[in-house]
Parts: structure tokens; sequence; C-alpha cells
């Protein structure tokens, strides 16, 4: 098993609604999602952005692109127009989650490398 950043194996795209941001994390494929399904839970999540999230995190899965998406909420301080945080809108939640180590077995890692 390695300890792999988020970065090496997936991408993400984020955004905000109001006091709201959603992460969705894409898979490259059906073996690394079935990882993510377990590595990445809502509980995690909430870890993971401890001092950005005050709210709930909730995680939709969505097999058919391989992907998560986690909705944030009271993630932005207020909201777009309200905060005081650099990123007001929620998009370096995508590059910040990108951060997150998790734990992977090396096979899949073989295969994620040789683009299979």
């Amino acid at each position: 098993m390695a300890i792999v950043k988020l970065k090496d194996i997936a991408q993400t795209r984020s955004g905000d609604k109001g006091n709201t941001v959603n992460v969705g994390v894409f898979a490259p494929n059906q073996a690394i999602y079935q990882v993510f399904l377990t590595e990445l839970t809502a509980e995690r999540i909430k870890e993971h952005f401890t001092g950005l999230v005050e709210g709930e995190v909730i995680r939709y899965e969505l097999p058919n692109i391989l992907a998560l998406n986690f909705v944030c909420t009271e993630a932005l301080n207020g909201g777009g127009s309200t905060t005081l945080r650099l990123d007001n809108l929620g998009k370096c939640f995508g590059a910040n989650m990108l951060r997150l180590e998790i734990e992977i077995d090396d096979q899949l890692l073989k295969v994620k490398k040789r683009g299979e």
C-alpha cells in the first residue's frame, strides 16, 4: 500500500453558491473510484477542511462519471460578498482537496501511470 496525494491520481473542480462550496473529485478509472468511495468520506473531507468548513459536508456519488461531489455548507465565512477571505468564491477548495493523502494499492498506481 502507498500513501499518495489526490493530486497524483485525481482531478477536481470547485465553486460556490452563497456560503456553500461544492468540490467534485474525479477518478481516472473504476478501480480508483472504488478506493475513493472508501477513503473519501464526508467526515474525512470535513476534517481536511477544518477551519474553513463550519457546517456539514454532504457526499454525492456519481458512478456514471467516476466522481464524488462534496457539498460543504458554511464554508465561505458568509459568502462571496461578505467574506474577508482571499478565496471568496470557493475556487481554491479544489486545489486544497488535491493535498489530501489517501492509502491506495501499489498495483492501482502502476495502472494509472500507464494510462490504462
